[in-house]
């Protein structure tokens, strides 16, 4: 997996959580997740959130012009049709998208590309929270895991620090890069 095509990483890692999202039964909206804040309905709510907000970040808009216009209840009653809609919705405006752009995140700027990245690699970890909270398949993109790891390993103390996941978890040594990159997640599979 190459950074080099950051709209075939965000549909790859999408498309894993698609799977997923779909395999979603009536029962299970309310299941736990490893996200200790999220239930399975919240947890995809914020992967809707983020998927909303993308095509605005995309354009150039600042996290002040966004506001609050993407907080609540994303998925009211069809979850997974809400859930489908956002994906596409990054897929299209990215397409749209000059790379090289600028974009505004709450912690700084970046190129459109490291951000598309940024959101493909969450979906990455994402998806495996599902896939645990359900019952689902576990085993992730082996590409997209090495690729996510070796994005994420360099930013282990600024992700520790940052709060958006638990502190990082020594790997046993026997642990493979789906483990180790969980682990550097603070995840325990």
């Amino acid at each position: 997996m190459s950074a080099a095509n950051p709209i075939e990483a965000f549909r790859r890692a999408s498309a894993g959580a698609d799977e997923r999202i779909t395999a979603i039964k009536p029962d299970q909206w309310r299941s736990p997740t490893p996200c200790a804040e999220w239930d399975v309905r919240a947890l995809v709510n914020h992967l809707v959130y983020e998927d909303l907000s993308a095509p605005c970040v995309l354009e150039g808009s600042t996290p002040a012009e966004i506001g609050d216009r993407f907080d609540g209840d994303l998925l009211g009653g069809d979850p997974v049709g809400a859930w489908k809609s956002a994906r596409e919705g990054v897929l299209e405006a990215a397409s749209g998208t000059p790379m090289d752009r600028t974009v505004h995140l709450f912690f700084g700027d970046v190129l459109a590309a490291a951000y598309l990245n940024q959101l493909a690699q969450g979906h990455v970890i994402h998806t495996w929270d599902i896939a645990r909270a359900i019952g689902a398949d576990e085993h992730l993109d082996p590409e997209l895991v090495a690729w996510t790891y070796g994005a994420m390993k360099p930013q282990e103390e600024m992700l520790g620090r940052s709060g958006v996941f638990d502190a990082a978890v020594t790997p046993s040594p026997d642990a493979d890069m789906q483990a180790k990159l969980l682990n550097l997640t603070g995840r325990r599979p």
